[in-house]
């Protein structure tokens, strides 16, 4: 199950990188969003990482105080968890 989790992460990061980018798109020509919700839930639930390097790449949501906060928040618990991960399977590192 450890093994699942980074490979997870990564995916779910990918896709929130991509949505961050697609709703800056839809906002420069005033289409269709994609939802705040949306938007949180795919950090929250393991895009934190994607989510925050697309938010600063494009320039998304970034004067949006609790994106800039939470995103920056899940992005370190991720990172967090992926370090555990790394240390876990190979105690002889770091």
């Amino acid at each position: 199950m450890k093994e699942i989790i980074p490979f997870f992460i990564l995916i779910m990061s990918v896709i929130s990188f991509i949505v961050m980018g697609y709703d800056k798109s839809q906002a420069k020509n005033h289409k269709q969003r994609v939802s705040e919700r949306t938007l949180w839930s795919l950090a929250i639930f393991g895009g934190g990482i994607g989510a925050y390097i697309g938010m600063q790449l494009f320039r998304h949501k970034t004067k949006h105080t609790n994106f800039r906060v939470g995103f920056l928040m899940l992005l370190i618990v991720y990172v967090f968890i992926l370090f555990w991960l790394v240390k876990a399977n190979n105690p002889s590192m770091i």
